[in-house]
């Protein structure tokens, strides 16, 4: 038995065919399990759909009601079974209901991690470490310079230069999705108790977030009327909001950005951001190399990112890795949050 009997890449994306079903695929299909709701994993137009409640949520809130033609959502550690395979959901901890699969088989044991990391995040559940014969990887920050400080200390740098600047507005680019929820909620946890004003597209999401039990405290819509009208703060944003119209309306700003990518300096520089704070949604190089030791898995296949350096570790260690060449997973980079904010530019 080896291991592409139960999962095999098709022009579609990972298949499993003891199940007759499609991890994340990149086109429709019959039947999809979706790992999270981030727009490079989770696509409308699927018949079938297995992912846990939230990502269910998600995707009908992005996508439309009809993203696809049933939705069947699952819990956490809840084992399903799909034609011959098992399959179990177990926490990413990436955003909200993000989830690792479990794929069980004859014995076999395969985990597609989807995106994944290992910080605490108070917005989602936390990675789970789940053992098994052959792990999916991303490779996103694989590379040994991608070291980075405690969230904590990204948010005080905030805090920090609130406190220098009162007089300022402070515009941070994150995500929608993910990102600018995990930013709120590490400013909160920190004591940091002020209105936050957000972009449409973030605050929409913020809404469905509450709707699972997290909470932001007070949250305003960035009109022209509130940047007038209230003493200068924090204001967050899509990243590609930075640079257009939307940004205008808050004047001589401090401009931010929360990714991973800030500690590349040339990123910042290119992006004009001032203050730029390093924090992710995915692992580390540290953390990629826990997590492989800690799945105990003999096989190794890396979906996407630095996949050559984490491919060359894994061999140093007596682990077998192969990259998988994966285009499609890259993240939701600024044609996605164009989209979002030219969607809901307030």
């Amino acid at each position: 038995m080896r291991p592409q009997d139960l999962l095999v890449l098709r022009s579609e994306g990972l298949y499993c065919p003891p199940g007759d079903f499609f991890i994340d695929p990149f086109r429709p299909c019959a039947r999809a399990v979706v790992t999270h709701g981030h727009s490079d994993h989770a696509r409308a137009g699927h018949g079938d759909v297995l992912a846990t409640e939230a990502t269910v949520a998600i995707m009908r809130a992005r996508l439309g009601e009809n993203a696809a033609a049933r939705f069947q959502p699952a819990g956490y550690g809840e084992k399903i079974r799909i034609g011959e395979a098992d399959v179990t959901l177990h926490p990413a901890g990436h955003i909200l209901g993000s989830a690792q699969v479990l794929l069980e088989w004859r014995g076999l044991r395969i985990v597609f991690s989807g995106d994944y990391k290992r910080e605490a995040d108070p917005t989602c559940a936390a990675f789970e470490t789940v053992r098994c014969h052959v792990f999916v990887t991303e490779a996103t920050f694989g590379l040994p310079v991608f070291r980075r400080p405690p969230p904590g200390d990204e948010i005080e740098k905030l805090r920090a230069s609130l406190r220098r600047s009162p007089q300022r507005w402070h515009i941070v680019g994150a995500y929608a999705l993910g990102k600018a929820q995990r930013l709120i909620a590490e400013l909160r946890a920190s004591g940091d108790d002020r209105p936050i004003f957000l972009h449409g597209a973030a605050l929409k999401l913020c809404a469905l977030y509450e709707r699972f039990g997290i909470r932001f405290g007070a949250l305003e819509l960035a009109t022209a009327q509130a940047a007038k009208s209230s003493a200068p703060g924090l204001a967050i944003c899509p990243p590609s909001a930075l640079q257009d119209r939307w940004s205008q309306k808050f004047g001589d700003a401090v401009r931010g950005m929360a990714s991973g990518w800030m500690q590349v300096k040339g990123r910042a520089r290119q992006r004009n951001v001032e203050l730029p704070l390093i924090l992710s949604d995915h692992c580390d190089w540290t953390d990629l190399q826990t997590t492989i030791l800690d799945t105990g898995a003999e096989e190794i296949w890396i979906t996407h990112g630095q996949e050559d350096a984490l491919k060359r570790w894994c061999e140093l260690q007596g682990v077998a890795a192969r990259p998988l060449n994966l285009v499609g997973y890259e993240g939701e980079e600024e044609g996605q949050e164009q989209a979002l904010a030219g969607a809901a530019d307030a």
